[in-house]
């Protein structure tokens, strides 16, 4: 799948693909300079805080008094009521996490989780069911997520429609651990057991369909959002370690919102029992999934740059082993540059025009995201190589022995204004709608050829966006944008009936290839005018053999 977001989220792991061969190990341990950053690659596990960490504690953010609900929201919740009334439950309705949170922060929130506090969720929805039968109404379809304690899935959740929006319900919980077992055995608990359970005190907020009122039960769920802190409800080792996905949402909410990470929940992310449990007890998709999230997020860098300094970066991006080429040493600072440094390109071009996909290629093993977009990626990482030889071609036209490789046919006679369109139109032509992608890799690479240097230095923002825009230009005024979409002026069919060949094969592929590079040197030729050319093509070369 491709989602029209942030092309940074491949950009980041390109040194994992093409390592700068050429820095010195002083410029590679160094972290980007932060007049590039915007904010300094800290020391996460020291002791006070650092600058920024303060700076946001000082600056107060703006958390509504009360939750004002949608019209839709308000139909949702009415019909949540109405069931229990019709049965004479004693339920309470609790809308928990996320959806309290970004509603007190004043933000659109689609994601409605139900906490239940005396029957399964699913048991709930058949409530539901029987209340839409009494009713007259069509009934809706239950999907019920299983519970997986060995992956850290503790709970069964339910899923069900209602006025067709996804709504989740669950049990609260209260959980106990046998001597010696890290897999807690689940009962039905009180909402204050179940606050104290979840990952964030900004995330431990209830809202009682019941009574409409907020419940702040740990008594500091509110006050951490307006002060923006990012803190767990219980010691956050005990936390992390039972669930140890959590230190990666600790990482998503704070660069997210710009909160300060708690101190003790810097060190226990640095502690290596939690960094073993990430490794060893979250699946790969779960931690997949969770920096895809970071990466589509407001602040990748950010997020990244919390991954690195709290060492886990090589947990998250597991590598192979004896890597080709080798992965050198301050390679996890060195992504965060690149990504850096893409990030603050897009500002300047604007997302819009990109279309990319979900993940690099690291993570088809580390991540175990979709093998095609691994596949795309690497694609897009060598097309990028690509764009730093030819950006000189398309700026000057001049003749180069770049050029003199690629156009390797001595009886193409593609004149030189033309040799740019041909070598560009090809390279476009395999990566089709992801070209943009690849040339702003490239202008940040191009700094690396040029300047010797790594991509927080070399060419400043405003001359790698002038060079992005330039070039763009002139794929455009050559008219190649879309020549993916172009189809050949002869088919396969053509050339064999031409060749007079009975079966395709090697050859009909180097005629193919022939005839493509004739058609883009040639955009207005016919079919007629290229069989014309074959003609030519083949004389001189019956002529070439005869005189050998």
């Amino acid at each position: 799948m491709a989602l029209h977001l942030n092309p940074a989220r491949f950009i980041a792991f390109h040194p994992l693909r093409f390592p700068p061969l050429r820095l010195p190990l002083s410029q590679i341990l160094r972290p980007p300079p932060s007049r590039r950053l915007g904010f300094r690659l800290r020391g996460l596990c020291s002791r006070g805080g650092s600058a920024t960490d303060r700076r946001v504690m000082e600056a107060p953010f703006t958390v509504k008094e009360r939750i004002d609900l949608t019209k839709k929201e308000e139909k949702i919740f009415q019909r949540l009521l109405d069931v229990i009334r019709h049965f004479k439950l004693e339920t309470q309705l609790r809308v928990a996490g996320g959806w309290v949170r970004d509603k007190l922060l004043g933000k659109d929130c689609y994601d409605i989780d139900i906490a239940l506090d005396n029957m399964l969720g699913r048991e709930f929805c058949e409530k539901v069911n029987e209340f839409l039968q009494f009713t007259g109404e069509e009934q809706q379809g239950i999907g019920v997520i299983q519970c997986n304690p060995d992956q850290s899935k503790h709970l069964e959740t339910a899923r069900m429609r209602i006025y067709d929006t996804w709504i989740d319900f669950v049990n609260l919980r209260s959980e106990t651990y046998a001597e010696n077992s890290r897999i807690p055995t689940m009962k039905f608990g009180t909402a204050e057991e179940d606050a104290y359970r979840r990952d964030l005190t900004i995330n431990s907020l209830f809202y009682n369909i019941n009574t409409s009122t907020v419940e702040d039960i740990t008594g500091r769920g509110v006050r951490d959002l307006k002060n923006g802190y990012i803190v767990t409800p219980l010691p956050p080792k005990a936390t992390f370690l039972d669930d140890p996905l959590r230190v990666l949402r600790a990482i998503r909410f704070g660069a997210r919102f710009g909160f300060a990470l708690d101190e003790e929940l810097k060190k226990a992310a640095c502690d290596d029992e939690v960094k073993a449990a990430i490794a060893g007890k979250i699946s790969r998709e779960r931690i997949g999934h969770e920096i895809d999230l970071m990466m589509s997020d407001k602040q990748p860098v950010k997020a990244i740059s919390y991954v690195v300094d709290l060492q886990l970066f090589y947990v998250v991006f597991t590598l192979p082993a004896n890597p080709k080429p080798a992965v050198i040493e301050g390679i996890d600072r060195i992504c965060v540059s690149y990504l850096d440094a893409a990030w603050n390109l897009l500002q300047c071009v604007g997302h819009s025009i990109f279309s990319v996909p979900v993940t690099s290629f690291v993570f088809r093993d580390s991540l175990k995201l979709k093998a095609s977009d691994a596949e795309m990626v690497m694609n897009l990482h060598v097309a990028s190589e690509r764009f730093v030889y030819l950006i000189p071609l398309l700026e000057s036209n001049e003749d180069s022995e770049f050029v003199d490789a690629e156009l390797a046919d001595e009886f193409l006679d593609i004149p030189l204004t033309s040799k740019r369109r041909v070598l560009a139109g090809l390279l476009l032509r395999q990566i089709k709608d992801f070209w943009r992608v690849s040339l702003l890799a490239s202008t940040l690479l191009y700094c690396r050829v040029d300047h010797n240097d790594d991509p927080s230095s070399g060419q400043s923002e405003s001359e790698r966006r002038k060079m992005f825009s330039k070039v763009q230009r002139i794929v455009t005024e050559l008219g190649l944008d879309q020549v993916w979409e172009v189809k050949p002026l002869l088919d396969g069919k053509a050339i064999m009936n031409f060749l007079q060949l009975k079966t395709g094969g090697p050859l009909v592929r180097e005629w193919q290839q022939k005839l493509l590079k004739w058609q883009l040197a040639h955009p207005e030729g016919t079919s007629e005018e290229c069989q014309d050319w074959m003609k030519q093509f083949q004389a001189k070369r019956a002529k070439l053999d005869c005189c050998t």
